[in-house]
């Protein structure tokens, strides 16, 4: 691989012409199929996935096999791509499980001995579209210290809903369990982004298959739960982006006085500063992708501060997305809503921004303040 598909160094934070190019796919299935009126009805019904979508996705654009190596069927690509894929997953606010089964699942498994047919048999079916699967833990789970296994009954669990594959951790290992398995009940929540469908899972003891051992498992576990922190701050960096957009597309549009609302000085200092906000987000989220896709030592410094930063920035961007809207903007036919719920669900999502400002803290080794700030 040589020239502009050589994969960039780890401290170039740019786009490779590979990654535009998938970001063009990406946008483009999405603007042909994730039509914001369509999600609107499918979130009412309490169903929002698009299976024909997220077949398109998984197997026609080849996203779910992204981070699978080639010789198990994927494409052998790195958590810089996945992280092209996201922000534009975040951009259409898209109900699709990549998070949680092409990132998160399957970061779990590579972190299993692949040697093994049941945990190469699964990643290749994973790398084909052929199924989904979900880590069962707290979708709250922060990447840091050793993940404890939630027990029986774990909530809330994204995506747990359609999944094919439940991977569980327990004392004694991981273990795949499929869904359809009667030791299985999937108890739908009640969720704050309708897009991201969560449940209570029980899982029966003794249910499904043993893929690792615990020492083994753990080090999976975190694996997988670094990487979906790491990249969740691309889905918020494509929200902040999709936001900061709108409103400007917005303001520029809309007439007061005879003049766009864009163009009063208050206004256009709030967007410039939401601009500037944007920019540190990419940054933040870029380059906690190509730490990870290098397996840099600075990996999780680098995951820890795109979480403390980047859910700032998403839920800030969508909050001046529905007021600068104005009336329009409160309204549920208008996706800005949609936009803020995402936002606002992803904050809480692989931990909240003050467990990553812990994270930092301890990773640099700096003290915590003991006493009342001033």
């Amino acid at each position: 691989m040589t020239g502009e598909d050589a994969p960039a160094a780890t401290g170039d934070l740019l786009y490779t012409q590979t990654e535009e190019d998938l970001r063009a796919s990406v946008r483009s299935l999405l603007a042909d199929r994730a039509d914001p009126a369509a999600a609107l009805a499918r979130a009412e019904s309490g169903d929002p996935y698009d299976a024909g979508l997220w077949d398109r996705l998984a197997v026609s654009v080849g996203a779910a096999g992204l981070l699978v190596p080639e010789d198990l069927g994927g494409a052998g690509a790195t958590h810089r791509e996945a992280a092209v894929v996201l922000e534009e997953l975040g951009r259409a606010v898209t109900p699709a499980p990549f998070l949680t089964s092409s990132v998160v699942a399957t970061e779990t498994l590579l972190g299993c001995d692949t040697g093994l047919p049941d945990v190469a048999g699964l990643l290749t079916a994973l790398a084909a579209g052929a199924c989904t699967a979900v880590l069962a833990l707290p979708l709250t789970t922060a990447p840091y210290g050793d993940p404890q296994p939630a027990g029986e009954r774990v909530r809330p669990v994204a995506d747990a809903v359609r999944a094919d594959v439940l991977l569980v951790p327990r004392e004694d290992g991981l273990h795949a369990v499929e869904a359809a398995d009667q030791a299985v009940t999937r108890t739908p929540l009640t969720p704050l982004d309708l897009t991201r469908p969560l449940a209570e899972v029980t899982v029966g003891p003794g249910a499904g298959l043993r893929l690792a051992d615990a020492a083994t498992a753990r080090a999976a576990v975190r694996r997988g739960l670094r990487a979906g922190a790491g990249l969740l701050a691309s889905e918020q960096l494509g929200i902040a982006e999709w936001c900061l957009a709108e409103t400007v597309r917005h303001t520029g549009e809309r007439h007061q006085f005879n003049r766009p609302v864009g163009s009063f000085q208050a206004l256009k200092h709030r967007m410039a500063q939401l601009w500037v906000d944007v920019v540190s987000a990419r940054a933040a989220a870029r380059n906690a992708a190509a730490a990870l896709a290098a397996d840099s030592q600075e990996a999780d410094l680098a995951v820890a501060v795109a979480g403390a930063h980047c859910g700032r920035v998403a839920v800030r961007a969508a909050e001046e997305c529905v007021q600068l809207h104005g009336g329009i903007g409160m309204t549920w036919e208008h996706p800005a809503h949609l936009a803020l719920k995402r936002a606002k669900a992803d904050e809480a999502a692989f931990g909240t921004a003050g467990r990553h400002k812990e994270a930092i803290a301890r990773l640099v080794d700096l003290p915590a303040p003991t006493g009342p700030l001033p």
